[in-house]
C-alpha cells in the first residue's frame, strides 16, 4: 500500500495561485492509495474546501467524511482521501489541544489485507504543545482496537530536545526517513512525516519533487510504499 501526506497550501503555489487542478495532478503523481491533506480547507467562508468534491471524484478519489461541516473535506484543514475500490468503514474528527485551532481525523479502511487506521494530523507551531498533542494521539490509539496503524501529516517538528515530538515516539512506533520536504523552493526541514506501528514493513519511502510539485504548494508531498511485517 502507497500512502501519502501533503500539506497543499489551501491550494495556492508558490505563483500565489490558487490552482485545485494543479493539486490533483501533482496526487495523481504519487499514484497513492491513501494521502492525508493538511490546508485543505479555506480558513473562512465556512471552512469551504479548495478542492471541489466532483473534481476528486473525476481523479478516481474518495473523501473519508468526518461530517462535522457540509463544504469541508475533514476537520480543521486535515482530510484523508481513499482511492475508489477501497471500502471506508470509518472516519471521524479527533479534537487537539492546541494555541490555535488545530485537530486530526481518523479513518479505517478496507483492504486486501484487511482493515487498515490511517491517521492524518496538523501539528502546533509551539514545540511543547506538539509534544503533548502528539502523545494525546498516541494515547487515544492505545484504547483502540488492535489494527495496522499509520499517521502522517505536517508535524512541523523541526526542534531538538525536549520540544522534539518525534523524540517522544515510543518504540512500537517508528517515522518512516521520507526526507526533508521543507521549503519547497529549497528543501531542508523534515516537517512532513509518516509514522508506522510494527504491523509495517517500509519498502521505499521519499519526497516527492517533479515540475508540478515544486509549484503547486510551499511543501513538497513525502510518501511510502508499506507491506505487512
Amino acid at each position: 500500500m502507497r500512502v501519502a501526506s501533503y500539506n497543499i497550501h489551501k491550494a495556492v503555489g508558490l505563483d500565489r495561485r490558487r490552482d485545485p487542478e494543479r493539486v490533483l495532478r501533482v496526487l495523481g503523481e504519487l499514484r497513492a492509495d491513501v494521502a492525508a491533506l493538511q490546508e485543505a480547507d479555506q480558513r473562512f467562508f465556512g471552512r469551504a474546501s479548495v478542492l471541489p468534491r466532483e473534481m476528486l471524484a473525476d481523479h478516481g478519489w474518495q473523501v473519508a467524511g468526518v461530517n462535522v461541516r457540509p463544504r469541508s473535506l475533514g476537520w480543521h484543514g486535515n482530510a484523508i482521501l481513499v482511492r475508489e475500490g477501497l471500502d471506508v468503514r470509518h472516519a471521524e474528527p479527533l479534537w487537539l489541544d492546541a494555541l490555535e485551532p488545530r485537530g486530526a481525523v481518523l479513518t479505517e479502511i478496507e483492504t486486501a489485507g484487511g482493515p487498515v487506521r490511517i491517521v492524518g494530523m496538523h501539528l502546533d507551531l509551539s514545540g511543547l504543545v506538539r509534544v503533548k498533542q502528539l502523545r494525546g494521539l498516541i494515547e487515544l490509539l492505545s484504547h483502540r482496537a488492535p489494527m495496522p496503524t499509520v499517521m502522517m501529516g505536517d508535524t512541523n517538528d523541526w526542534n531538538r530536545g525536549r520540544r522534539d515530538a518525534m523524540a517522544s515516539l515510543p518504540p512500537h512506533l517508528s517515522q518512516v526517513p521520507c526526507g526533508p520536504s521543507f521549503h519547497t523552493r529549497r528543501p531542508l526541514l523534515k516537517l512532513d512525516r509518516i509514522i508506522v506501528d510494527r504491523s509495517w514493513r517500509v519498502r521505499d519511502c521519499g519526497v516527492h519533487v517533479s515540475a508540478l510539485s515544486r509549484r503547486a504548494s510551499d511543501h513538497l508531498p513525502i510518501w511510502a510504499d508499506l507491506g505487512r511485517s
